[in-house]
């Protein structure tokens, strides 16, 4: 079992940045590829970012690429997700997740979620 909590969300001013932590515990946290999905008032749940077990590899959502940036510290079983020049869109609860050793997009192949955090952007 992996346990991930979710923090930093807020209110925040287009243009303005955020960082949101996730904190994960339980098995051995680096054994995991880990992800960002949101999901926008009425919308499904959606793929933002990804980043491999050793942290070597990344991959973006298009609408957040060059925005956001996602990282992760294996001796503190954090992941980060760095959010820049938000715009009104991203308007959405964020949600941190643990999946398979490889990067992945794919919500079905993520075990683990957390409860997520909100994040909203004012135009």
């Amino acid at each position: 079992q992996v346990q991930l909590v979710e923090s930093g969300g807020g209110l925040v001013q287009a243009g303005g940045s955020l960082r949101l932590s996730c904190a994960a515990s339980g098995r051995t946290f680096s054994g995991y590829c880990m992800g960002w999905f949101r999901q926008a008032p009425g919308k499904e749940r959606e793929f933002v970012a990804t980043i491999s077990w050793s942290g070597g590899v990344t991959y973006y959502a298009d609408s957040v690429k060059g925005r956001f940036t996602i990282s992760r510290d294996n001796t503190k079983n954090m992941v980060y997700l760095e959010m820049n020049s938000l715009k009104p869109e991203d308007t959405a609860v964020y949600f941190c997740a643990a999946g398979p050793r490889d990067i992945a997009t794919i919500q079905t192949e993520y075990g683990y979620w957390g409860q997520g955090t909100q994040v909203t952007v004012s135009s």
